[in-house]
């Protein structure tokens, strides 16, 4: 032993990394569907393949429904209709692009560039809008909310940001691994956290998100991903999360895989 080690002594062991490692345990089964981002057909297959499996299926959507894929009007419209017509069984969440736009309808000046560039552009489109460099940001605003209506913009703002059954909880985009799901900052939910996906949980509680594009579904680690890219892929995942603690993954092209 050296001179060092004897006055030091030994060195303690590095404490363990932590580990996730509690079962998926939902009180209820239900389906939830990843970014949607204007995909129509994809959306629609998407609810024919779970008529499928359950009569009265509780359906949660992760948010991003506008921008980007080029019916993003025919989806809210869709979407507002299945939440106004079966509030108990479908369920739509607040994803970040919802407030980018909703944004854009509060303070186009500050927010219009922005929102435009990542996705906007195809949404304003969607309402028979046009626009180009000479057109004023809020001549712009005036008629997406002309186009949109009172009804869906209220709706809009009405999005709840969270969803929980027994231990699994769903959120658009991510949460902060060390505050419960219940104290969450909505900007967090909607925009993730640094830490989201190398700092597991320590509250047993599972997080089903959208946001980041993933080439496969997955379930590991206390973290459930379901965005799949559909505005660019054509492919559009629902994770089927069961009472029993499996996790099956299917697309609107009908492949399954199960946890």
């Amino acid at each position: 032993m050296s001179l060092f080690s004897k006055l030091l002594g030994k060195s303690k062991p590095a404490p363990a990394a932590p580990t996730f490692s509690a079962p998926i345990a939902p009180e209820q089964s239900f389906f939830a569907i990843g970014d949607i981002h204007g995909s129509l057909e994809p959306f629609r297959a998407t609810l024919r393949v779970i008529e499928t499996i359950e009569e009265r299926p509780t359906v949660i959507c992760v948010g991003d429904y506008v921008d980007r894929g080029e019916e993003s009007a025919e989806i809210l419209n869709l979407l507002k209709r299945l939440n106004t017509e079966f509030p108990d069984l479908f369920l739509c969440l607040k994803g970040n692009h919802e407030e980018m736009m909703l944004n854009f309808l509060d303070d186009p000046g500050k927010h219009g560039r922005r929102w435009l560039r990542h996705g906007g552009l195809q949404t304003v489109a969607s309402f028979g809008l046009g626009y180009n460099a000479e057109t004023a940001l809020e001549t712009l605003r005036d008629q997406l909310a002309d186009a949109m209506g009172p009804d869906m913009i209220d709706w809009m703002r009405n999005l709840p940001d969270r969803w929980q059954s027994g231990n699994v909880a769903v959120v658009h985009a991510g949460a902060d691994p060390s505050v419960p799901i219940d104290l969450q900052a909505q900007r967090t939910l909607l925009w993730g956290h640094p830490e989201f996906v190398t700092k597991p949980r320590s509250d047993e509680t599972w997080v089903l998100h959208g946001h980041t594009i993933v080439k496969t579904p997955h379930a590991r680690a206390g973290r459930i991903a379901v965005d799949t890219g559909a505005y660019a892929t054509g492919v559009l995942t629902t994770a089927y999360v069961c009472t029993n603690g499996e996790v099956e993954f299917f697309t609107n092209m009908l492949d399954v895989s199960a946890l």
